[in-house]
Order: structure tokens, then sequence, then C-alpha cells
């Protein structure tokens, strides 16, 4: 049977001896469940039995199958090749049983379960959260995690479904594509310019402070330019997070180097020497191959393209012009 909470198939487990063939079937559905999540605690969750359960079945599974399946990885645990065709079979095995459930054609299509994804701050507050909103009005039964992180893509993607980065990918063993373009600029709070007046050029601008990520943490080349373009404005108020970078730019902190379609929404913030200060940036999807076949993930993919497509004059800072 299938957990409500998770939409993970229930492994029942009996005390009786069981047919082969059929403790192979519940132990490749085990196995999916741990490449779904990349933990055997969390797939112990999600399946209603013990974590020692989980690592006991998969143990059976390799001696029967003749071969190692996960393998350790940063983060979690990644299919090995055997383990990428033991989980194409598995997920044969997880349609079947949805097929004989029966039900009508509108549960037929119900999505459920959970997809995890990470994205930076802004693609995840702006983008992703009213597209993930969207598609649960219709899917109650789906559960998205959204990990808010500025980082490349991970070569080990263990517990994630989706990616999204800035810059191209350099991935293995994965599909990326291109969802679409932003831009950045520089702006600064009308109480700031008040205050220390508006650079006309870019020299009287970086007389000003920077307030931007911090240059020893920030792990994206392509989020460099401040520091290419502006190399001599000193440090002000530096963050990891953008939502960060927003609000001491509205505080008066310095002058921000912000996207454009999270600083035009607010009217205290003006945007300086746009003919100068304009980087485009493209935003990326990174699924892996295994997660792409699942409805569900499909189904959240399909609605960030989406999303991100309709937000496109937002990004280009045409949105509130």
């Amino acid at each position: 049977m299938t957990n409500p909470a998770t939409g993970m198939c229930i492994i029942a487990v009996v005390a009786t001896q069981p047919n082969p063939a059929e403790s192979q079937a519940d132990d490749l559905l085990i196995l999916l469940a741990v490449a779904r999540t990349g933990r055997f605690t969390t797939a112990a969750e999600g399946l209603g039995v013990n974590h020692t359960t989980v690592s006991r079945r998969v143990a059976a599974l390799e001696q029967s199958l003749g071969g190692r399946l996960l393998a350790k990885a940063v983060g979690g645990w990644e299919l090995t090749e055997l383990g990428r065709r033991a989980a194409r079979a598995a997920e044969g095995i997880e349609q079947a049983i949805a097929g004989l459930s029966g039900g009508t054609d509108a549960a037929d299509h119900e999505l459920t379960g959970v997809v995890r994804m990470s994205a930076t701050d802004g693609f995840s507050a702006y983008i992703a959260s009213p597209a993930v909103a969207a598609l649960q009005r219709r899917h109650p039964h789906l559960a998205v995690e959204i990990e808010t992180v500025t980082r490349r893509v991970r070569q080990y993607r263990s517990g994630l479904d989706i990616e999204v980065v800035v810059g191209e990918p350099q991935v293995h063993r994965a599909s990326a594509f291109l969802l679409g373009e932003y831009v950045l600029g520089m702006y600064a709070s009308r109480d700031y310019l008040a205050e220390h007046g508006t650079p006309a050029s870019v020299e009287e601008l970086t007389r000003h402070p920077l307030v931007y990520f911090v240059d020893s943490m920030l792990l994206v080349d392509d989020l460099d330019a401040p520091r290419r373009l502006v190399p001599t404005m000193r440090d002000s108020i530096s963050s990891t997070n953008v939502f960060v970078h927003v609000e001491a730019t509205r505080a008066g902190a310095g002058i921000g180097f912000l996207p454009c379609f999270m600083a035009d929404r607010h009217p205290d913030l003006v945007r300086l020497l746009p003919g100068r200060f304009a980087e485009r940036l493209p935003y990326w999807m990174v699924l892996r191959p295994d997660s792409l076949r699942l409805p569900a993930v499909a189904a959240v993919a399909d609605a960030l393209r989406a999303q991100t497509a309709g937000y496109e004059r937002e990004l280009s800072g045409r949105g509130w012009a």
C-alpha cells in the first residue's frame, strides 16, 4: 500500500517465508526509495520500516544481483550503474502496482510524493514558490522541499531531484536545461542618495561602499561581476543571502549589486547607471535521469519552466518600468 504522507509504497515485512520473486520485488522498491532520498533513514521513514531493515534488504538485493547497487557520495548515497538498472526495474514494479490500484481517471493522474529541489534565494521565493503553489492546488498530495543555496551544481546529487543554479553547469549523468536569464544592476536607496549624492559615473560610484556576496564564500564564478567591473569598491555589508543584500541596501548600507526582479519591486530603491551595469546571467535546471522519469518531478520541472518564462519581463528588469 501507499503512505499518504509521502506517496511511497509501504513494504510489509512478515514472519512467514517469502516468495523469492516477491521478496526481490520488495527489495527493489526499497532500493528505489533510497535512490530518491539519498539516505537510508529517510527512505525507512517513508516506507514505514526501520533503517536497519532497509540496509539489510539492500544488502540482500546486492547479493542476489551480484554487485554493488549504491555508492557513498557527498551528502548521501548514489546509484551505481547496476543500481540504476535495478532502479529502472523498480519503477516498472511501482507503475504496475499503481495500475492495479484502480480508481478514476482523475485519481490515476494525481501527483503524490515528495520532490526535493535546491535553488537560489531569489528564484526560490519569486519563481519556485508560486509555481509549486499553483501545482499543488491541482495536486494537493504533492509535497516539495526547497533548499535555498547559491553554489555550483553538485556532481553528486543524492537526495535532490532538481537543482536550479546560476551559470551553465558541467554535469555528468544528469540533464541540464536553460530556464532563462536575469539581470543584475547597481541600486541605492533614495535616503542614501539624498545624504551621499547620486553617482553620475563609474568613478563616482566606486567611492561608495558595496553591498554584495561575501567574496571568500562566493561559489559561483558568474556572480563575480562587481569584483571585475568595480574592483576598487570597498565592502560594506556582505552576506551569502541575497535578501540581506536587498534589505541592507534599502537601509542605506551602501550601493547594492542586486537582481532587478528583486530590487525593482521596492520604490525606495533607485537603479544607478543602467547603461553600464546590466549583468545578464542564466538560470539552469539540472535533473538526474532517474528523477526526471518520475511524474511528480517532471511536473515540478515543467511548472518551473512555465513560471520562469512568464516572469521574463521582471527578470530582465523591465517588469516595473
